[in-house]
């Protein structure tokens, strides 16, 4: 995952430290040796984590979290406090102050990467939400209804009876987090599914089970794949921490459990998913009859033509890749002449279906107009987009479509084409023909095939990156 990180410390050694190991793992890396510098480079450059040191002459790192913090511009920003400060009372000012986490130097790569993971995510999340809202108030009133990511969440503690559930139980309380207690992993899916809970807190030995297997089941059931998971873990344990990072554990605590550490940890992940819920909610109840198509419920050109405008603008100011997908349904008309209308919008509704199921949350799909579709892919490279469409092709392939009697099923297969550009380098019309110019070298190779453009230049002939007889 690349993100834009701005590192702020006045001591240059710790800088060039902090650059050289981020650069090694690909993140853009903007740096300021004090507080104003790096509030002008936060307004300027848009990164979607700052790394900020607590001790600096003149401007600290609390003052310059604050000030970040109190502009409704920069306050979705996550703050990571960079200190050598170990006290209790030094972290309860850097909360206090609207830091996000804090990391203790000398910093473990382990627990910097993982942190910086963790809050890449919820600002991807968060400005994908804002973007959407922009486009809702151009449809819908906005209302004076706010939605408030720093109330108290529910959270699912899997860990078994011990003093250390007793504490943890009693530090969350303290907070008015409503919290639900249970000590296996059978039973904390169970949970998960039954309560939607804000954050699931899992214990990496719960009631003697595996629970890195917990944590997948959780990421790949579909009432659950959205809820955050802090994983608690023995120090030293990198191996399986790993492996919990890639199958999708949000953060970690290392035990034995820093209290302040945790209410930091879970207060971070409880945000991300209330503002998520919050925003969706939101957004569906506004505008759903105004930008969405009434037969499959994927958004309409109108939803389009305005999101389109707000996330390039968004994405432009980062320099950020913008793809666009579009794909149609091999032979519809056949379809629709042998089997009905009917049975086309059967084809129509299932597609759309397929097509969600295989996208991520950031993205967006459209129904263009009749049997062809648009998916519209913020932060997204030709390559990372090519292998979405394709895997999309190979899906809707898959299965047979169920359309009623007499037929009772029909094969379906659909061509794609894929167009990339910076954000901010072409219009939509622009992406629109140069995926589309894609799609019909594909159905004019008489294969159902993905094709995609070249990046960021439409005068080159698309080319097929895979193709079934």
């Amino acid at each position: 995952m690349s993100a834009r990180v701005l590192v702020v410390d006045d001591i240059a050694a710790n800088v060039r430290l902090l650059e050289a190991k981020l650069l090694i793992e690909y993140y853009d890396v903007i740096t300021a040796n004090d507080g104003p510098t790096a509030l002008a480079l936060v307004a300027e450059r848009s990164p979607d984590i700052v790394l900020l040191d607590v001790m600096m002459p003149g401007m600290d790192g609390f003052d310059v979290c604050r000030r970040i913090k109190a502009d409704p511009a920069t306050a979705h920003v996550p703050v990571v406090m960079v200190t050598a400060l170990s006290e209790v009372s030094d972290r309860v000012q850097g909360l206090e102050a609207g830091a996000d986490d804090f990391l203790t130097q000398p910093v473990n790569d382990i627990a910097l990467f993982a942190r910086i993971k963790s809050l890449v995510r919820l600002k991807r999340a968060t400005d994908e939400w804002r973007a959407r809202e922009t486009t809702m108030l151009r449809f819908a009133e906005a209302g004076d209804d706010r939605i408030d990511v720093n109330a108290p969440g529910r959270i699912v503690l899997a860990q078994d009876e011990n003093r250390w559930s007793g504490r943890i139980l009693e530090t969350l309380a303290k907070h008015g987090h409503e919290l639900i207690h249970v000590s296996s992993s059978t039973a904390a899916l169970a949970e998960a599914r039954k309560s939607d809970p804000h954050l699931v807190l899992v214990d990496d030995r719960v009631g003697g089970e595996d629970a890195l297997r917990l944590c997948s089941q959780i990421r790949s059931n579909e009432e659950t794949r959205h809820i955050p998971i802090l994983l608690m873990i023995d120090q030293g344990n990198d191996r399986t921490l790993v492996t919990a990072l890639e199958l999708g554990v949000n953060d970690y605590l290392p035990k034995p459990v820093d209290r302040d550490e945790l209410v930091a940890r879970s207060r971070t992940q409880v945000r991300r998913k209330r503002f998520e819920d919050g925003l969706r909610a939101k957004f569906q109840q506004s505008v759903a009859a105004a930008v969405t198509d009434s037969l499959t419920g994927l958004y309409n050109r109108r939803y389009l033509d305005a999101h389109f405008e707000a996330m390039s603008s968004r994405l432009a100011q980062a320099g950020k890749m913008l793809s666009l997908v579009a794909l149609d349904i091999d032979h519809f008309k056949v379809i629709n002449d042998t089997h009905g209308h009917a049975a086309g919008d059967e084809v129509l509704k299932t597609l759309a279906e397929r097509i969600l199921a295989n996208l991520r949350g950031l993205d967006s799909a459209v129904r263009h107009g009749g049997e062809e579709f648009v998916i519209l892919m913020p932060d997204s490279p030709l390559a990372s987009a090519s292998a979405a469409a394709e895997r999309l092709r190979v899906a809707v392939a898959a299965e047979p479509i169920k359309i009623g009697a007499p037929a009772g099923a029909v094969s379906v297969t659909v061509s794609i084409g894929v167009a990339s550009a910076t954000a901010g380098m072409v219009s939509l019309e622009d992406l629109i023909s140069r995926a589309d110019a894609a799609l019909y070298e594909a159905k004019r190779s008489g294969r159902n095939c993905v094709m995609r453009g070249i990046e960021n230049e439409p005068d080159e002939a698309p080319r097929p990156i895979a193709a079934t007889r």
